[in-house]
């Protein structure tokens, strides 16, 4: 069975356990090889898409983190500097002709690739992840998919340089700005929501498997529950991972046992101080009680 086929369960062999929908559009990015727009809030997951994907083809994960006011010209190349300011002053007294110089001083010896030329510049397909897509200035954006058609960069001094091996790309939005038509229509889509109780008490299980069968289902109760508050940001599932591992370090059975204790390990959920004062005492030992 090829890796389109069952990308499933190779995720879950690397621990990512991906519902049906977005396996399903994983495995057809895969077979269409085209790029693969995840959108959905903060926490719910995109980003470690990309990474178990990496893991699930034993492939390179090569990652560009979107900013505002990100410029092209950081996420090609750029010239080593002090590299070829060295080579010059080292061939000053040689009888060298400045044509000569030059030549050496701009080829790939001095070259510093950035993630997209790293990313068309290996033997072997990686994963590409440009996250955070939404962030980037629509410039950006329109020169990402000159990129995404053509697989190619023009270096000015060296000429065009062409894709080895077509990346497996993977955006990731979480929906601060609204994307391009055009963006939208080069790239497959799936909107990634927060898992539901079964697959997210599997996640829970499959990463902490030290925390006692009694206490899982609890905190993924709590947890999805907590998510329905109103909070300025959602916990996603890494702090619910991570508060799981906080519980059992801190030898915690039951979240009903001491809503004191509880009730200061939501640090590990809550990241915004409006959100901490908003999630009370009260609003633990209820939440807990609903849990149980």
């Amino acid at each position: 069975m090829n890796a389109e086929a069952d990308i499933g369960s190779k995720l879950a062999e690397v621990g990512y356990l991906a519902d049906q929908g977005l396996a399903t559009a994983l495995r057809l990015a895969l077979l269409l090889r085209r790029p693969l727009l995840l959108e959905g809030e903060a926490g719910v997951g995109k980003t470690e898409t990309a990474k178990a994907l990496a893991d699930a083809l034993d492939t390179r994960l090569i990652r560009l983190q979107c900013y505002e006011g990100l410029d092209a010209t950081s996420t090609i190349y750029e010239w080593n500097y002090q590299k070829q300011l060295l080579a010059i002053r080292a061939r000053e007294q040689d009888d060298v002709t400045a044509d000569a110089i030059e030549r050496r001083i701009f080829s790939e010896e001095y070259l510093l690739r950035r993630p997209l030329l790293e990313a068309i510049s290996l033997e072997r397909s990686p994963v590409l992840l440009i996250d955070e897509i939404d962030r980037a200035d629509e410039e950006f954006e329109a020169y990402l998919l000159e990129v995404l058609s053509d697989f190619q960069v023009t270096i000015p001094e060296l000429g065009t340089v062409a894709a080895k091996a077509r990346p497996h790309v993977i955006l990731t939005s979480n929906g601060t700005r609204e994307l391009s038509d055009a963006l939208r229509r080069r790239c497959l889509y799936s909107y990634v929501e927060f898992p539901d109780h079964a697959r997210e008490l599997a996640i829970l299980h499959a990463r902490v498997p030290d925390l006692q069968e009694s206490l899982a289902g609890p905190i993924i109760e709590f947890v999805q529950q907590l998510r329905k508050e109103d909070l300025e940001k959602k916990p996603g599932i890494a702090e619910t991972l991570d508060w799981a591992a906080a519980l059992c370090g801190l030898g915690v059975r039951d979240l009903q046992d001491d809503p004191g204790k509880i009730a200061a390990t939501m640090i590990c959920l809550l990241k915004t101080e409006p959100d901490l004062r908003a999630v009370t005492k009260e609003t633990v030992a209820r939440l807990a009680g609903q849990a149980a």
